[in-house]
């Protein structure tokens, strides 16, 4: 028998593997954007990458065989290190200046590495060379701008604060504390040595201003405040400030400047009227007067331009300030002698009334505004009208405190601003019965929050073809450890007022996709209902929404397009350009958009082709009024054609009868939702109506 052929040696099946991981190894050095350079024991180039060549402006056949050194200025140039020097030194980095070809250098940083062979003993040098030009550049940058930084808070007439919110640490620049009298060991570097030293009365008010800067809401941080010195004085502060935050919009420090304004507290720097502090000093000089005159009154008014904002965004803030100069001139030509107009601040002001005998001449002042008001401004080439909500606050006996009659008018304000533009209103005392419970909804909300008493129901939303659940929507309800259950139209306007709304938003929308997704997940069968979620104009327009939805998208593992955001027309009719920019974000997601409670607002037919909506709900309104009432059930006629031709879905809500069920079917209205159907359930509801349905 012939012998058989034994196996390949171990070296032979290797041979092919090297060379092709050689292969790799060369690719990879080649396309890298470092530069490589390999030389032998007398310091001679035996390779270069092309990165290295064009580093140095070579082409790389021009640099083989030459002296490393053809690299460096000619007074840097160094004879190679010996064979014994790389026996002892197998690595170092170095920082240098190397020059081009054309003769122009830049900085380097290199490191090199000694190539041995199995005995140890050296065989060449390998060199990656990086250009660190930028980096130079930006070092250089940032020791002239810490350089001038320190500079300009050693100079600065303003005292200058950092806080590392990370670490609870504040830093107090010497000009700051030497503006309180005080040494610069005599203030410790926490935050709670700021907070001490503010007014009682200041101390609320400018935390709320930090919280909300920090929170997101307000652009920066503003705020004017009594502060004590050193001789026990208090001093007049205005501190500015802006947070800087990480990727995920978490504030984690906040800087900005104490100036004393003291000398300039007493007027409006933009007007020149009364400022708060003025106004308010003058109001209990008035208030003491009153109580030694009998059946003497004194009256406040609190004026707030309507729409203002519109101004601000539209034309600029420039405008706006010349509006609100020539609104200032406006109110002074308003006044009997004696009287005082003030501005508190943005677009607010306020009138005192001195020895009026009644409302009715405080009614007649806010007549006499209102009229005014109603005159054209032309600032440049742009004529524009205003018009101003007024609350109207009386003393009865002179005994309030003059904080507590501001208030009362701003509560009254808002009265007249809820009733639509142009009004004013008096103040009652049904009034401060609904702003202490107000403000009792506010504290037990935060704890609501707090102890998760918020709850999600789920009303669904069905099809009129086959009577199936094609979908739901989320309400929130809020279960109250004293009052029980409480509905949305009992807190949600609180919750927008004082910025609530947007944590308890993005809760439900978390909570919404989470539970469609787990239903999805128990019922297969239903894996393409949509979850509909109200946004409040606060959330629609706030900046980050679109990373919020993504965000909780990902969290969740809801699709998009099962996602539909529901938004009122106000939340997007004062800015209609930001609005178009913000759905076609959210709609480029995959997101479906509805306007919500449609034809209660400033609707119009005419504008929905403007907006890049998927659908629309007809508001319970008009439903409930069909088919008694004909103009109402031609005006849904109306919409749903409309809509139709713009390929706009309607869903019509608050259906309660099988009347308005029947007509809106004659009208092709395709989906509905309302007790006649379902009223809101609660989770566990759902999933038995989900398990009947599958």
């Amino acid at each position: 028998m012939a012998d058989q052929p034994g196996p390949r040696p171990a070296a032979a099946d290797a041979e092919p593997t090297i060379r092709s991981r050689l292969r790799q190894l060369e690719k990879a050095v080649e396309t890298m954007q470092v530069g490589v350079t390999i030389t032998d024991l007398d310091g001679r180039i035996v390779y270069v990458n092309p990165a290295e060549a064009a580093m140095h402006g070579y082409r790389r056949e021009e640099l083989t065989g030459q002296p490393a050194s053809i690299f460096a200025p000619p007074e840097l140039r160094r004879q190679p290190i010996g064979r014994p020097r790389l026996r002892e030194v197998r690595s170092w980095r170095r920082e240098s200046l190397n020059q081009r070809k054309d003769g122009s250098r830049f900085p380097v940083e290199i490191l090199s590495d000694v190539v041995t062979d199995r005995s140890g003993e050296p065989l060449g040098l390998v060199s990656i060379c990086q250009d660190i030009t930028d980096r130079r550049q930006a070092e250089s940058a940032l020791r002239e701008s810490e350089e001038r930084y320190a500079l300009a808070v050693r100079g600065a007439n303003d005292g200058i604060w950092d806080w590392n919110l990370e670490t609870g640490e504040i830093y107090f620049s010497p000009r700051w504390k030497a503006m309180l009298g005080h040494r610069e060991e005599e203030i410790d570097a926490t935050p709670e040595e700021w907070w001490r030293k503010i007014h009682p009365e200041d101390l609320a008010r400018t935390r709320e201003s930090l919280d909300a800067h920090l929170a997101g809401d307000s652009d920066h941080f503003q705020a004017e405040y009594r502060i004590a010195h050193a001789d026990g004085s208090f001093r007049w502060m205005l501190s500015r400030g802006l947070a800087e935050r990480d990727a995920h919009g978490e504030a984690r420090r906040i800087a900005g400047s104490q100036t004393d304004i003291t000398d300039r507290q007493v007027l409006d720097p933009l007007t020149g009227l009364p400022n708060r502090a003025l106004f308010l000093d003058r109001l209990a000089s008035a208030l003491g007067r009153a109580r030694r005159k009998i059946g003497a009154v004194t009256g406040v008014l609190f004026l707030d331009l309507d729409r203002f904002k519109v101004v601000n965004d539209s034309l600029g803030h420039l405008v706006g300030d010349q509006l609100l100069k020539r609104v200032a001139a406006t109110l002074e030509g308003c006044l009997r002698p004696g009287d005082t107009v003030a501005r508190l601040g943005g677009d607010e002001f306020t009138i005192l009334l001195e020895e009026i005998h009644g409302p009715e001449e405080a009614l007649a002042v806010a007549e006499r505004v209102h009229a005014r008001l109603e005159e054209p401004y032309r600032l440049g080439d742009q004529e524009m009208y205003t018009t101003a909500s007024i609350g109207i606050a009386l003393s009865s006996d002179g005994q309030e405190r003059p904080e507590n009659l501001l208030r009362d008018a701003d509560t009254a304000m808002y009265r007249a601003k809820s009733l639509g533009r142009g009004r004013h209103q008096l103040f009652d005392q049904d009034m401060r019965e609904r702003a202490v419970a107000q403000l009792q909804i506010e504290t037990d909300l935060r704890r609501a929050l707090e102890r998760r008493e918020l709850v999600v129901y789920y009303q669904p939303i069905l099809s009129l073809a086959s009577d199936r659940i094609i979908g739901f929507e989320a309400l929130t309800r809020w279960h109250h450890p004293e009052r029980g259950l409480i509905m949305p139209l009992e807190f949600i306007a609180v919750a927008e007022e004082t910025g609530l709304i947007l944590q308890i938003g993005d809760w439900v929308l978390r909570e919404a996709c989470r539970q469609q997704r787990s239903w999805q997940q128990e019922f297969p069968a239903s894996a393409e209902l949509t979850m509909s979620v109200n946004l409040s104009p606060k959330q629609f327009n706030h900046p980050d929404l679109v990373k919020q939805v993504r965000q909780v998208l990902d969290e969740t593992g809801l699709a998009p397009r099962l996602l539909v955001l529901e938004i009122t027309e106000s939340a997007f009719i004062e800015s209609p350009e930001a609005a178009i920019q913000m759905i076609g974000e959210l709609r480029g997601m995959g997101i479906q958009v509805c306007v919500d409670d449609f034809g209660t607002g400033y609707s119009s037919l005419s504008y929905l082709h403007r907006f890049p909506i998927d659908a629309l709900k007809i508001d319970r309104s008009f439903v409930s009024k069909i088919p008694h009432q004909g103009r109402q059930t031609e005006l849904v006629q109306n919409i749903i054609k409309m809509a139709g031709d713009l390929d706009i879905e309607v869903v019509a809500e608050g259906v309660e009868t099988d009347a308005q069920r029947d007509r809106l079917r004659q009208l092709d209205c395709r989906y509905v939702q309302g007790f006649l159907f379902h009223r809101p359930l609660d989770s566990g509801r759902v999933r038995d109506l989900l398990r009947r349905q599958e």
